[in-house]
């Protein structure tokens, strides 16, 4: 089969497109045509060495959709031609993927593939961020980062849907169209204005309950002073880089705030878990509260212009790769 593979650590050029033998499903896997993949920034990380693979050479790619073509030892509930999708199953960009049946689910029929493998890995990113990190309620007002980019506009759609406030950062004048597009009350372009001083002018001095922030490095001092005394910083990536080691007694001086950095593995253990935040995902597109808007499709030789594209923030919603 063909698939995306890595060598060595380095920019978009290290994904190769080439031969990879296949081999059958493992106890516990699935083996699953993909039919679309999802293009994230974890894809980056890995990609460039910022996170470390399981091992050299590794094909990225953590989610996709598709059909079953087999099942190995000891899966149940999973039979060839069942539509599926995946999640943190790393080897996505590839023709077809074995896939531990832990984070396989059935593809809801009114769902397309290209859909399905877009909105698992954001869309569950989105569901514990608003449900299990602090769980929305009508009343908050938060901050969403990078409010046009795929995981931002499931969290600005949701969070909107659940009665929240949204205040939407973004870096250009389209991207500011598509967030209120999607939900957002107040929209800041952070090329333009200090995001902290709106947020204060926005909400009367008083600071936002929440900041969602998958930028890093280069918003995380104006994050802590949006906040609202008792607020929570909420960090789940670094695009623009890590955040610096920091002293901690600064989160008492700004107000007695809440710093945490969760992760979807985390979240996703328990198999009842997957099942549970899957279906919340699947009900709040099906209920049409929530858009999946696909925005580019490449097919699968092109991955490294999807992460150049994502690496030069062109990107808005989601983007998937087509075999």
């Amino acid at each position: 089969m063909k698939a995306i593979r890595v060598r060595q650590h380095g920019g978009p050029d290290v994904l190769a497109y080439e031969n990879v033998e296949v081999v059958a499903p493992g106890p516990g896997e699935v083996r699953v045509r993909n039919r679309a993949i999802g293009v994230n920034y974890i894809d980056v990380y890995l990609r460039s060495g910022a996170y470390r693979p399981p091992h050299l050479p590794f094909i990225p790619g953590k989610e996709g959709a598709g059909e079953v073509i087999s099942v190995g030892p000891d899966v149940q509930g999973f039979k060839p031609g069942d539509r599926v999708a995946y999640v943190e199953a790393l080897g996505a960009y590839a023709e077809e993927n074995n896939v531990p049946a832990h984070y396989l689910v059935h593809l809801p029929a009114d769902i397309d593939f290209e859909t399905g493998a877009a909105m698992m890995l954001k869309g569950l990113t989105a569901q514990y961020l608003l449900r299990r990190t602090v769980r929305i309620e009508p009343g908050h007002t938060i901050l969403v980062h990078a409010a046009a980019g795929g995981v931002g506009l499931t969290l600005t759609q949701w969070a909107r849907h659940l009665g929240a406030t949204v205040i939407g950062t973004v870096g250009s004048a389209e991207k500011a169209e598509l967030a209120r597009a999607n939900g957002a009350h107040h929209v800041i372009d952070y090329v333009k204005e200090d995001f902290a001083d709106r947020v204060r002018e926005i909400t009367g001095g008083k600071g936002v309950d929440v900041v969602y922030d998958g930028i890093g490095q280069r918003t995380f001092e104006g994050s802590l002073d949006s906040l609202r005394p008792l607020g929570h910083f909420v960090s789940f990536g670094s695009a623009s880089g890590a955040i610096a080691p920091f002293d901690i007694t600064t989160l008492a001086a700004k107000g007695s705030l809440y710093a945490t950095w969760p992760l979807l593995p985390t979240h996703l253990a328990r198999r009842q878990d997957v099942l549970e935040m899957t279906q919340d995902l699947f009900d709040v597109v099906a209920s049409g509260a929530v858009k999946i808007p696909v925005h580019a499709r490449l097919p699968l030789t092109e991955a490294a212009e999807a992460h150049r594209r994502l690496e030069g923030r062109q990107t808005t919603g989601a983007m998937v790769l087509l075999p």
